[in-house]
């Protein structure tokens, strides 16, 4: 299936691994131009290298941190200024970290809206006035499952991440008449640098091997088994392309059947 994206200009936060990276490397495979942006400039640079040898692509790595304002204003103005024009921005950030509500103090709720919530706030923002003047656009934020069912452990993420939701089924509203789509893709259980700090915690919080923590998970998933980044990247490109044109205000499940709910 061709997605259309040949030569479209993606904006992919946060992409110097784990499902940042996963989403830049399948629009790239698709024939779009991908900015990708990440605190460490020599892990940045390398992915950029990695998916430029894997696509042919262009990469451009823009350093930035999507918590600092100016900075994340900055990835989106350089990505537009390089090519002439944005189509797709990704709105991603590394998770706040796990605990329970008593481990945490008004800092700590502080830290995690900006990083979760005013990160994809402010990118969206920033790119809004490229993506009309486009007079199309795609907007994927990357949340979590647990917006949609809490997990044990990861309150921050739990309540955090509910606002973002809510945020983006308002701004599919808002932005529809502009042919902009706004969606969320939340993963579960992927096997990503994250998901493996969690089950370390869990294994050093219950007393258990490192085995046993991540064995809990995956009882928790029909499939039997965690999801790979590349199982998840093409999820992004395909809510990016020209065929989900009438996908809008979509929270996409990616976690092989583990969240009960129906809505």
């Amino acid at each position: 299936m061709d997605l259309g994206l040949h030569d479209k200009v993606a904006a992919v936060a946060a992409a110097s691994s784990g499902l940042g990276k996963a989403s830049a490397l399948e629009l790239a495979r698709e024939g779009a131009r991908v900015a990708i942006c990440g605190r460490n400039e020599a892990r940045l640079r390398q992915a950029a290298e990695d998916i430029r040898q894997a696509t042919g692509s262009e990469v451009l790595p823009i350093v930035a941190d999507v918590t600092d304002p100016e900075e994340a204003r900055r990835f989106i103005e350089q990505t537009a200024e390089h090519w002439g024009r944005l189509d797709i921005v990704v709105t991603n950030a590394g998770g706040p970290p796990a605990g329970l509500f008593e481990d945490f103090d008004e800092k700590d709720w502080l830290d995690a809206f900006n990083l979760n919530f005013l990160s994809t706030q402010r990118l969206i923002k920033a790119a809004l006035p490229h993506l009309k003047k486009a007079g199309s656009g795609r907007i994927i934020a990357i949340t979590s499952v647990s917006a949609k069912q809490v997990l044990d452990n990861l309150v921050l993420s739990n309540a955090v991440r509910a606002g973002v939701h809510g945020l983006i089924k308002t701004l599919a509203q808002e932005l529809g008449p502009y042919n902009i789509t706004v969606n969320a893709v939340c993963p579960g259980p992927i096997l990503t640098e994250r998901l493996i700090a969690l089950f370390r915690r869990n294994a050093e919080a219950q007393g258990i091997t490192f085995e046993e923590a991540q064995a809990a998970w995956v009882r928790q998933i029909p499939l039997g088994r965690l999801g790979k980044p590349e199982e998840f990247g093409p999820v992004v490109a395909f809510l990016a392309s020209e065929r989900a044109s009438f996908i809008n205000g979509v929270l996409l499940q990616v976690d092989g059947g583990m969240v009960k709910a129906v809505m």
